[in-house]
């Protein structure tokens, strides 16, 4: 059950945080191209690649945000 006296702010910012992931790598017409090509890897790649590093750091916030209110 979830605690009212917790700020509502704080669910809003967990619910953004793992939505840009989701919506970063599920709109192609944003990634589907070739270029720039970073050390002859296409940007199609490398792209996505770099989505799971910053994937990983959101979800380190997210269990941060979610310790620090007692949520885990």
């Amino acid at each position: 059950m979830a605690d009212k006296s917790k700020p509502k702010g704080f669910r809003a910012l967990r619910l953004i945080l793992l939505a840009v992931p989701f919506v970063a790598v599920l709109w192609p017409p944003l990634y589907n191209r070739t270029e720039p090509a970073w050390a002859g890897i296409p940007f199609f790649y490398w792209y996505q690649l770099l989505w799971i590093v910053l994937t990983t750091v959101l979800l380190m916030i997210v269990y941060g945000i979610d310790r620090r209110n007692g949520q885990v």
